[in-house]
């Protein structure tokens, strides 16, 4: 397995089950919009190692696990690093964006950073298939992918929990854009997978336009 990989997945570990166990801790270095605009920018990153509970953690390692070795296979080591790191400040750049004037917002989770991978992943490798426990057939990655973002307006609608669902689409554009400035053929080789992941990123802010979310 990747060394970087094997790091992020570890840290993320180690450091959500320290919030689980430390209430403190967890409100020190959760997304909180008051907080950082008060200063405490840090919490833009150390949000993404903090999770909601161990369901909300494992399906978001599982997720890299799976979708990382394409995008590190392709691109190399740094590259992978790159889209990882990039896609955790773009979903925390734009939920502030989105939330900035809810001051008690609070958000947490790697989603933002997963979803880049994801959308890196199914760019680069249009045709590869996931095989889900609870459904025998293989499902095509980038209904997946779709599927998730979707799910993710949903969750920003509902707004249930605090797990950071604006973060998904920051996360995804970030992945998506890097990708494609690291790999521009693949706009070529790729052109209906490069536009069939554009929609729910284009959705997502024609409904904000609309004043939906």
């Amino acid at each position: 397995m990747n060394t970087i990989l094997i790091a992020i997945i570890v840290l993320t570990v180690i450091v959500s089950f320290k919030g689980f166990e430390d209430i403190s801790f967890f409100r020190k270095y959760e997304f909180h919009i008051g907080s950082i605009r008060a200063g405490e920018q840090f919490r833009m990153f150390s949000s993404a190692f903090l999770h909601a509970d161990i369901s909300h953690l494992a399906f978001n390692m599982l997720t890299l696990y799976f979708f990382a070795p394409v995008v590190y296979g392709f691109l190399g080591d740094f590259s992978f690093g790159l889209i990882y790191l990039g896609s955790l400040l773009s979903g925390s750049l734009l939920t502030l964006f989105f939330h900035k004037n809810e001051y008690s917002y609070r958000a947490i989770g790697a989603s933002g950073a997963v979803t880049g991978i994801l959308y890196a992943a199914i760019l680069i490798n249009p045709e590869m298939n996931l095989y889900l426990f609870f459904i025998p057939i293989p499902i095509p990655a980038y209904i997946f992918g779709i599927g998730y973002l979707l799910y993710s307006i949903y969750g920003m609608k509902a707004k249930r929990d605090n797990i950071g669902h604006t973060a998904h689409f920051g996360g995804a554009i970030g992945g998506y854009l890097i990708t494609l400035i690291k790999e521009p053929q693949l706009f070529s080789d790729n052109t209906e997978m490069v536009v069939l992941l554009a929609i729910p990123i284009l959705l997502l802010f024609v409904l904000e336009k609309m004043g939906k979310l």
